[in-house]
């Protein structure tokens, strides 16, 4: 999806054209999640512009992106431009020890400590 949208339309109040096109997006989004994966995709990753214009577009990421959108209308602006491309993404291991067993670890000696350590 490549799209400047325009958020002064006449007849439309300006609040309602914002949450249509904050439900383009998603539509556009969920759309193509649903797509069936390649082989060896673990899920569909999406590389995302956005900016007043086209020529002004920057990389950002997907999560920011309806807040971006947010601050952009309530500065008042008449338009953006927003591109969203689906990518292969692929899930990457953890580093080995940081799946939670340090914390536990550090939960339990602290536990330990608080029970054993007397006041009185």
């Amino acid at each position: 999806m490549k799209k400047t949208f325009h958020l002064n339309i006449e007849g439309r109040h300006r609040d309602r054209v914002l949450d249509a096109v904050k439900h383009e997006i998603r539509k556009y989004v969920k759309r193509e999640r649903r797509r069936e994966l390649p082989e060896g995709v673990d899920f569909w990753d999406f590389d995302c512009k956005f900016g007043p214009t086209q020529d002004d577009a920057q990389a950002v990421h997907f999560a920011t992106l309806t807040g971006l959108i947010d601050t952009l209308a309530k500065e008042g602006a008449a338009q953006f431009y927003v591109e969203i491309l689906a990518k292969h993404g692929h899930r990457k291991a953890r580093p080995q020890g940081t799946r939670g067993s340090k914390t536990s670890a550090t939960s339990a000696e602290s536990a330990a400590n608080f029970l054993d350590h007397d006041d009185s």
